[in-house]
């Protein structure tokens, strides 16, 4: 048994989608969540650069005695888990789009693959995508200006619905049955994804379930679970100001009864 708390990592507000299941699932453990406000986003950015942000995000999360790793954004988990499994011991779960699941789910054979263009670029999609490529047709597409809609709460304006719309219906149209959101930030355009998708039988693929549940399988291999009688204690960190600070302690007010599964 181990009260210390998990660190989770985004490059900003994204990473509460995934800090949410934890929080949901695993209600005895302490969490420390860490935004990188002030570099997000990631995904235009090169392999040096992020990898140095996630280094430092990494070191101030073990500083504060975390005891397992969550890094919750993919584009980092492309260009940067590979330097933290060789330069850190502590358990680490990272991200990749769902691409088995909805492989193994597709009904049209057909699925779609909204991420940042690192994500799509990184070894780790192209190995996975690889795998499954004779089972299923997989289309790609660049969520452009989806994590700028979400870091600036206009996940619910027109312009948001318009540009799910522009992006997400050429997959639609073209047959995908299931629609992976391979950047943590995109289950906050759940709600505009639903009304461009309309009466179709589409599914979005959430990941966040399934990185709870690796997360869950590490505390129980390491024996780190929290004492069932444990109060636990959440807590926010970024790089940017205490305003952002601010805004990701409402998000995670707002992110857990949230529909975005």
């Amino acid at each position: 048994m181990n009260n210390a708390p998990i660190g989770v990592f985004d490059s900003g507000l994204g990473g509460l989608t995934v800090w949410r299941e934890l929080y949901r699932k695993l209600p005895h453990e302490s969490l420390i969540y860490y935004g990188d406000g002030k570099n997000c986003p990631y995904g235009d950015k090169n392999r040096e650069e992020v990898t140095a942000y996630v280094d430092l995000a990494v070191r101030r999360l073990i500083d504060r005695g975390v005891k397992l790793i969550v890094v919750a954004c993919n584009a980092a988990t492309a260009m940067a888990i590979d330097h933290l499994r060789r330069n850190y011991a502590l358990p680490l779960v990272g991200l990749e789009p769902a691409v088995k699941p909805a492989a193994m789910a597709s009904r049209s054979g057909v699925i779609g693959i909204l991420a940042t263009a690192a994500t799509l670029n990184g070894r780790l999609f192209r190995e996975t995508s690889q795998r499954y490529a004779d089972r299923v047709k997989i289309l790609t597409q660049v969520g452009e200006g989806f994590v700028e809609l979400v870091e600036s709460n206009r996940e619910q304006t027109p312009e948001a619905l318009a540009r799910v719309d522009k992006l997400l219906r050429p997959m639609l149209d073209a047959g995908a049955d299931q629609i992976v959101l391979g950047c943590t930030h995109y289950p906050f355009l759940a709600a505009a994804m639903r009304r461009v998708i309309g009466e179709r039988r589409v599914d979005l693929v959430n990941p966040a379930a399934a990185i709870e549940r690796q997360a869950e399988a590490l505390l129980r291999r390491f024996d780190l679970q929290a004492e069932p009688e444990h109060t636990p204690q959440y807590d926010f960190m970024t790089s940017a100001d205490e305003t952002y600070r601010q805004r990701l302690i409402a998000k995670s007010e707002q992110v857990r009864t949230m529909d975005i599964d």
